[in-house]
């Protein structure tokens, strides 16, 4: 089996984190903040050296800001629906997942919220003229993708955050992709919320994410219950991350993903870009030319390659792949937006995408693999 469908999911996981998880399910799994016995003392100690992991990695300052979630769409779903008023107006761009568009809409529908959408694409500065046209006064906030999860097409973040300070305005930050690969610092970019999963390039467990607040942010409750402290009052805590954080946490998985966080800081994002830039070089120069492809990919070198065989929906030629032991996500990767942007058929598209132990073998093996497929269908 070849895996190519990391940004869905990285796959395999590096070993310590496979061994965190087994460990505090052990040795520690006790409920965290919900008991002063040892077990739940060392369940709280580990998330809060998660929080730590996750605060220094993103600039995000103090630990306490960060909350843990399930993941980016339910990080998104809280910043958005916690920080965006009724009635009140905001911006997204052209290539947003559902996480950030269906939240959004909505908020149309029950809040009277109002959205535009600037076109993504070209120079940084002709992205942030097209933001900056579509503040009104009553625009709350900017929305948006760090990097999208179908083309290798990053957003201008450090500017849009400036951009957002300078005009009083929420930054929320859809990290999904780009966690774990590219630089996010959340003071020096002036993110006010950054959301990100835990399953991806952070290489922890599935059912992890995190969303990291500004310290200065007053926040709205998605969901209230258990925090494990004042009991007796009946509205959440005001402070983070209790506010955020109801119910028993996902203690091995955020054991997992504290792993995942220190193995990443000790490779090096920078490492990690240029190991999947570079399988990006040697698939393109495999495939770019053949006239039986359509290769959407920017030319920008990155850990997404996006393809459709002309004349085959992306449903077979997935199909197919799978067969032949190849496993990639085909269709429209929950991002109808940004597929349409691209100008992809009504079917989508076939994304490979590679991850940091992606190898030039599973390039080779993915070419040859389409290469049959192409025999047969052409």
């Amino acid at each position: 089996m070849i895996y190519l469908d990391n940004a869905a999911t990285t796959y395999p996981k590096p070993e310590s984190v496979v061994q965190a998880v087994t460990s505090c399910m052990r040795e520690y799994c006790g409920n965290p903040g919900r008991g002063s016995h040892t077990m739940a003392v060392r369940a709280s100690e580990k998330l809060y050296e998660c929080r730590q992991e996750a605060a220094e990695l993103f600039g995000g300052g103090s630990p306490e800001n960060v909350v843990f979630t399930l993941n980016t769409t339910y990080a998104l779903n809280m910043a958005i629906k916690g920080l965006v008023p009724a009635g009140a107006h905001v911006i997204i761009s052209d290539m947003e997942h559902n996480s950030v568009l269906r939240p959004v809409e909505e908020l149309r529908r029950s809040r009277g919220v109002q959205y535009d959408i600037f076109r993504t694409g070209g120079s940084d500065f002709e992205t942030l003229e097209r933001i900056r046209r579509l503040i009104r006064r009553d625009t709350a906030a900017v929305i948006c993708t760090a990097c999208s999860n179908i083309i290798n097409r990053t957003l201008p973040v450090r500017e849009i955050g400036r951009l957002c300070e300078n005009h009083g305005l929420y930054f929320i930050l859809d990290g999904a992709q780009a966690a774990g690969i590219y630089d996010i610092h959340m003071r020096r970019d002036k993110i006010t919320a950054l959301c990100v999963p835990g399953h991806k390039s952070l290489m922890g467990p599935q059912g992890t994410g995190l969303l990291l607040l500004r310290e200065d942010v007053p926040i709205g409750t998605l969901i209230e219950g258990g925090s494990g402290i004042h009991s007796a009052d009946l509205g959440m805590p005001e402070f983070l991350p209790d506010r955020l954080e109801a119910g028993t946490m996902a203690t091995p998985g955020i054991a997992g993903l504290c792993a995942g966080i220190q193995y990443v800081r000790s490779r090096g994002l920078e490492d990690i870009r240029a190991h999947e830039a570079s399988l990006y070089r040697v698939m393109m120069n495999t495939l770019r030319g053949d006239s039986r492809l359509v290769i959407y990919s920017s030319r920008i070198p990155g850990a997404i390659v996006l393809l459709n065989i002309k004349g085959v929906s992306a449903q077979k030629t997935g199909y197919e792949l799978d067969r032949r032991g190849i496993c990639v996500r085909s269709g429209l990767h929950c991002a109808p937006l940004a597929h349409e942007t691209v100008g992809t058929p009504d079917g989508g598209a076939v994304r490979v995408s590679f991850g940091p132990f992606s190898t030039v073998e599973d390039v080779t093996g993915f070419c040859n693999a389409l290469y049959d497929v192409l025999k047969t269908e052409i």
